[in-house]
């Protein structure tokens, strides 16, 4: 049994920036991480050709700025070699290949106790800990949707963690389910690879450009969102006019930005997709109802065969297969029940960071909130707060 003053779930840049944040005021913690390495799913399941979509200036973890001669947008190579070098600076070395079974919070100790299996040992090991700091984040798990048939699918179907390139999909019929950032950027991949793509539209979206992403995030540090969403429909307007014809619709109830604060969903970011959409080079298609073999058939009586299949359907959290959740913190999907602003703080020292949906800007955050209150309840004097 090792005790400790912190543990934090999940060497992702969740977990890596809490530690940072703790190790920065002396506070004692160790990082768990199932898997192998640091960061696995920007290690291990990320495209090739990602970047972050957002500006550096927004993505940079606590107390470590990207260097002014970094480009304004991080390529995922940059960002691995960026997360090296920040547990370098800030001393974090996680314990790897442990895999989390059980945590739960004993009352009459007022600890936590976790239990972990050592994957490259196969040895159990015990934890106690004052603090416990979910940081698994919600990009835990890939999701896949249950689709009637899709067993019967007798070509490749693979979730987008697990792509790499286009290059293996050329001149095959393959088809991009989902039409978030990952699913227009992996359509965009396969029709450079020369792969006859289409992509399922199921739902309205806004689709704006980097630049208006970046311009619209200024531009909210003086404007109400209603101002700033409305500059950037119209300024979408004028980059793609009318995309319904080519069956993506926009909402009509909110506007980029809105939608984001409200459910934590961020408009899709071009990169190139949408042009090939409007030469026909990637086809757009609605909801899939059923798959038979190779043949999908979608709403309206559309029926076309494919030999490929990948879901861009986004990930979910797994930390409700581990934690003993006796105030119901987290909901039955694993999220905290306290939306964004208020997400971060459980009840008897139990934390989550990386939960916001707000991306690395507010990974951040969470990590500077979550440290200093951990100080503050140890009646340390330091604080992160700058």
């Amino acid at each position: 049994m090792e005790e400790t003053q912190v543990i934090v779930v999940g060497a992702g840049p969740a977990g890596l920036a809490t530690s940072a944040c703790l190790n920065r005021l002396s506070i004692q913690n160790i990082v768990l991480e199932r898997d192998d390495c640091s960061a696995s799913l920007w290690r291990k399941r990320a495209y090739d050709r990602l970047k972050l979509h957002l500006a550096k200036n927004y993505c940079n973890l606590p107390y470590m700025p990207f260097p002014d001669n970094a480009p304004t947008y991080i390529s995922r190579v940059d960002f691995i070699k960026y997360l090296d070098e920040y547990m370098s600076s800030f001393g974090i070395q996680p314990r790897c290949c442990r895999t989390v079974e059980e945590a739960w919070y004993e009352k009459e100790e007022e600890r936590w106790k976790v239990v972990v299996e050592n994957t490259s040992s196969g040895e159990q090991e015990r934890y106690v800990c004052k603090f416990l700091v979910a940081a698994t984040g919600e990009n835990c798990e890939g999701f896949l949707p249950n689709i009637p048939g899709l067993e019967s699918f007798n070509g490749e179907v693979l979730h987008s963690s697990g792509y790499d390139n286009g290059q293996r999909f050329r001149g095959k019929d393959v088809l991009v389910v989902g039409c978030g950032n990952s699913g227009m950027e992996i359509a965009y991949d396969l029709s450079n690879h020369a792969a006859n793509t289409s992509i399922v539209v199921r739902s309205p979206v806004h689709v704006l450009t980097k630049d208006i992403v970046r311009l619209g995030m200024f531009l909210l540090k003086y404007f109400p969102c209603n101002v700033v969403d409305s500059i950037s429909i119209n300024l979408a307007k004028l980059k793609y006019g009318d995309y319904s014809k080519y069956g993506i619709q926009r909402p009509r109830a909110g506007g980029p930005f809105l939608i984001k604060s409200k459910t934590g969903r961020s408009p899709t970011i071009d990169v190139g997709c949408m042009k090939r959409i409007r030469t026909g080079e990637v086809k757009v298609f609605p909801s899939i109802t059923c798959i038979k073999r190779d043949q999908v058939r979608f709403a309206y009586g559309i029926v076309n065969c494919f030999d490929a299949i990948i879901f861009a359907t986004g990930y979910k959290s797994t930390v409700i297969n581990w934690l003993q959740d006796e105030k119901n913190h987290f909901n039955e999907n694993g999220m905290p029940r306290e939306r964004f602003p208020n997400h971060w703080k459980g009840e008897n020292g139990l934390y989550c960071a990386g939960f916001g949906q707000q991306g690395l800007f507010g990974i951040s955050n969470d990590a500077k909130k979550i440290a200093t209150d951990i100080s503050l309840a140890l009646g340390l004097n330091n604080t992160t707060v700058e």
